[in-house]
């Protein structure tokens, strides 16, 4: 078998590489200048590639994002999530978040479009608001998990909405919070967190 038909070699190896390389740019220039700000054009420039490249290869702007997104999840998935489930999927969470400490650009560049895309206008909107849902839905599988399991006491599915709510919003609040004070410990306030959390879902009656 030639090396054009073979994942790890060749054309296509190559292929996959330009494309990490274009998004890891294009995580720099939304990171710096937002989603409005940022241009394919500026992308393209930076990259050294032709507008039509990008094009061709994402579709469009919102394509590029989507593409940028699926890596930040590729990453957290591969910082700590990919095989655990119930409480330990929570008991994780801290290390993701330390993990995205490393990539501060794909941090910047979420909390910027997930503020600029609130808004119905934004042409990031439904990606962003099917993401949180996702998100939010996997939550509370995992919590779920956990009460059918009776590693916590029985919450209501209302309740189970509430608390993954609370998880996601501590988690994107701290790390706005180390984005403007880089000497925030994301680590013990993630921890600290989780570990009262779970101490409350064991303690409902």
């Amino acid at each position: 078998m030639s090396g054009t038909q073979t994942g790890g070699r060749g054309p296509y190896r190559t292929g996959v590489r330009r494309r990490e390389q274009l998004i890891a740019v294009a995580i720099d220039v939304f990171g710096e200048q937002g989603f409005a700000g940022g241009s394919i054009r500026a992308i393209a420039d930076k990259a050294g590639v032709s507008h039509a490249t990008l094009i061709q290869r994402f579709g469009s702007k919102e394509g590029l994002l989507a593409a940028v997104l699926q890596e930040w999840d590729r990453r957290t998935v591969e910082n700590g999530l990919a095989d655990v489930s119930g409480l330990d999927y929570f008991r994780r969470l801290p290390e993701v978040m330390a993990a995205h400490q490393d990539n501060r650009g794909l941090l910047e560049l979420f909390t910027t479009i997930a503020a600029e895309a609130s808004s119905p206008a934004h042409p990031a909107h439904a990606f962003i608001a099917q993401r949180y849902t996702t998100n939010l839905a996997t939550l509370a599988g995992h919590l779920r998990e956990a009460v059918e399991v009776g590693d916590v006491e029985p919450l209501t599915p209302a309740q189970i909405q509430i608390e993954v709510r609370l998880v996601t919003a501590t988690l994107d609040g701290i790390g706005l919070q180390w984005l403007l004070d880089p000497s925030t410990d994301v680590v013990a306030g993630v921890t600290t967190y989780i570990d009262r959390a779970i101490a409350a879902w064991r303690g409902r009656r």
